[in-house]
């Protein structure tokens, strides 16, 4: 039995098809899956701008359908479908879906999604409405990118600016008379831009001329046109096997980055600029209120530090920043995020381009952060806005030293030269 399913963003469309026993086997009638056939179609897929329901982890985003293709025969003749499963994306031009080439799992297909809705998003921030691609494709990629983002490389340069750099770089290997060379350009151009941007610049996207290079195509074996390859320091180049769409091409980079890239620091915050710059460079800042010293000791406080690490570690592709602080030392911050200053240790989550905040409700642990920042990455769990619509004050103070906390010794009183028969004459 062949089904296919379609997760639509605004105005974009995941189409797959599976082939399994019983359509129950996919899916119930409870699921938020759309049968599609083709008298809704159209209305459905087409035609649809809406919000809808998103499947999987994308609730409130995407919509997704099922076609019967041995039933409805038309609808996948129409769409070039040859083999199952297939998946496409109708992104902001529905008339020309992309080909999904990432992997099976929920995961792959929910990443697809956001990478769709990411570029259909800047898109239309930029101006640019659904409809025809053709536009971009003409521009040169003028809408999506800056082609001096594209690096040129030689027989000449190669070595130095690839092998030797610490940098991850997608190599795409191209003949100038290459049809498909010519329409990967755009969508390479577009690519390089958001990688640089989102990376630092830590992955780059360069291009080889094969025809005129021609003994870096031989090194590498170049046969056919276009060939992208992964080069990485120290390791053999890889075939990239992905998709050839801006989206595509950046999500294997923001995965290449990733893999590539330490976990982000931790810091404490011991001034007003740590807290605005990691807040401001980065989508988030997770901040975590300590107990005092005095009540966890160094092992305490490092045992919770820990935590914060691995959830840093595994949060690192999300590219948010990490801090902390011991209670009381901030109380301004405490107050603007309604901690106030009682069950520690304590845990917040600000946006600070919207001045929004959500706050830790389960344990501090691995598996209560998990499903903290799980639910704040997929747009669940309720936030507030942050008191005073601003970063607050931040004191300066000194780092911790890593030791435990020491009680603070009272001045010893000599009560020797005090005649204390006096005092009480004194009294009366």
């Amino acid at each position: 039995f062949t089904l296919m399913l379609w997760a639509q963003v605004p105005k974009s469309v995941l189409v797959c098809s599976f082939t399994v026993l019983s359509v129950h086997g996919m899916y119930s009638a409870s699921d938020d899956v759309i049968e599609l056939n083709p008298s809704n179609f159209n209305r459905e897929v087409l035609q649809s701008d809406s919000l809808c329901r998103m499947w999987l982890f994308l609730f409130g985003i995407v919509k997704v359908g099922a076609v019967d293709a041995d039933q409805h025969k038309s609808l996948g003749g129409q769409y070039g479908v040859r083999g199952f499963p297939t998946i496409k994306i109708f992104g902001a031009n529905k008339h020309k879906p992309e080909e999904f080439q990432g992997g099976r799992s929920s995961q792959a297909i929910v990443d697809a999604a956001l990478n769709s809705l990411r570029s259909i998003v800047k898109d239309r921030l930029s101006g640019k409405t659904g409809g025809s691609d053709h536009s971009r494709q003409s521009s040169g990629g003028s809408s999506g990118g800056n082609k001096n983002d594209v690096i040129e490389l030689t027989d000449d340069n190669f070595d130095q600016m690839v092998l030797n750099s610490d940098d991850v770089w997608l190599v795409e290997f191209f003949a100038p008379w290459c049809g498909h060379c010519k329409n990967l350009e755009p969508e390479w151009t577009a690519a390089a831009s958001q990688v640089k941007e989102q990376t630092n610049g830590r992955v780059k996207l360069g291009t080889v001329d094969a025809t005129v290079h021609q003994g870096l195509a031989s090194r590498y074996g170049i046969r056919g046109f276009p060939t992208i390859k992964i080069f990485r320091k120290g390791e053999e180049p890889e075939d990239y096997q992905g998709g050839r769409t801006r989206s595509d091409l950046v999500a294997r980079a923001l995965d290449l980055y990733s893999d590539n890239a330490p976990p982000p620091e931790l810091l404490e915050i011991l001034n007003q600029d740590i807290l605005k710059k990691t807040c401001e460079d980065h989508q988030l800042c997770v901040i975590a209120v300590l107990p005092h010293i005095l009540d966890t000791g160094a092992a305490g406080r490092n045992g919770y530090l820990e935590v914060m690490m691995k959830m840093a570690e595994k949060y690192k592709k999300k590219m948010w920043g990490w801090l902390w602080t011991e209670a009381g030392a901030q109380m301004e911050l405490e107050s603007s995020l309604g901690i106030g200053g009682f069950g520690y240790p304590a845990m917040a989550a600000i946006n600070s381009r919207k001045m929004k905040f959500a706050l830790l409700k389960g344990s501090f642990s691995e598996t209560g952060i998990h499903e903290f920042l799980r639910d704040l990455s997929v747009g669940r769990g309720s936030t507030s806005t942050v008191g005073g619509g601003a970063l607050p004050k931040i004191h300066t103070v000194e780092a911790w030293d890593g030791k435990d906390g020491v009680l603070p010794v009272e001045d010893d009183i000599d009560l020797s030269d005090v005649d204390l028969d006096d005092l009480e004459k004194d009294e009366l």
